[in-house]
């Protein structure tokens, strides 16, 4: 679980900090003259106010030392005031880039959970960093923040499981599938591979292909809608597997117009036409399938 959600910290790291940042520009004073520390832990405080699940705040001075006591959700730490934060990540990444950060997970002091340091430089009139202000979040918290699927309400945990049950009969029908596509085979036994029929080949063909087909779009529901796990483009991600799935079935009518092809030129020549429709019908999802990708890849470059 916790290689997960480190994993879906990294994918959901850009909006975390966007999401920090524009609490810290709302609230926090910046560019002024005569900037207080009082009125800095008063807009902090408000800021934690309106974000729930806030660890700890505090306040660290332009050489990383800590000024003033550290907020927790139980109350004050007096003790904390005046120590050296200045070999901490968040102070010296806010310090050298001089812009809001975010820091990787790390074991909190507080209570040995993940947690995420968001860190905003305060500058003078002058534009000299005088104060960093930080706050700690547990790393859970912050997915639920940037992340969505993370949420763990009634409507998500409901829709969560209804993916998964559709998911796992997907999965159970395309092992049926796979089971039947090889099952003409093992008939024949090992020994009798002289006997195996041109169409038994193209029957399991079709199988297999239809059978990839739908475990392609189980792996993909599984990941995305049950584990919740973002891809880096999402809208790429489903357009890629809309090719694969729609690929496959045109490979299966494909094989499949092709086998009667063969059937009827032996058998009754009359029905032909039959599998020229098909042909026909393949040769209109191809190009519907051309179609959608042209005008797919131009909106993303877009």
């Amino acid at each position: 679980m916790v290689v997960q959600e480190i994993q879906q910290y990294s994918e959901i790291r850009p909006k975390a900090r966007a999401y920090f940042c524009f609490l810290f520009h709302k609230n926090l004073p910046n560019h002024l003259p005569s900037v207080s520390v009082d009125t800095i832990m008063a807009r902090m405080l408000k800021i934690r106010g309106d974000l729930q699940g806030v660890d700890a705040m505090y306040l660290l001075d332009a050489k990383g030392n800590q000024v003033g006591a550290t907020y927790t959700k139980t109350g004050k730490n007096e003790e904390d005031n005046g120590k050296s934060r200045s070999t901490r990540a968040y102070y010296y990444r806010a310090m050298h880039e001089h812009r809001c950060t975010i820091t990787d997970p790390y074991p909190s002091l507080l209570n040995d959970e993940l947690t995420v340091t968001a860190s905003q430089p305060i500058f003078d009139e002058h534009g000299e960093i005088i104060y960093v202000a930080c706050l700690d979040m547990p790393l859970n918290e912050v997915l639920k923040i940037a992340h969505p699927m993370a949420l763990e309400s009634a409507a998500g945990r409901f829709f969560r499981w209804g993916y998964a049950g559709f998911t796992l009969v997907l999965a159970f029908v395309s092992l049926l599938l796979f089971v039947k596509g090889i099952e003409g085979f093992l008939s024949y036994g090992f020994g009798a591979l002289e006997s195996i029929e041109i169409k038994d080949i193209f029957e399991s063909t079709i199988l297999l292909t239809l059978s990839l087909a739908i475990f392609d779009l189980v792996k993909t529901l599984f990941e995305e809608e049950v584990l919740g796990r973002l891809k880096n483009d999402h809208a790429s991600s489903i357009h890629k597997t809309m090719v694969r799935f729609l690929g496959s079935i045109i490979i299966a009518l494909s094989i499949e117009a092709l086998m009667l092809v063969f059937k009827f030129a032996m058998t009754e020549p009359a029905m032909l036409v039959n599998a020229i429709y098909i042909i026909a019908g393949v040769a209109t999802l191809l190009i519907g399938l051309a179609v959608y990708i042209r005008f797919t890849d131009l909106g993303e470059r877009h």
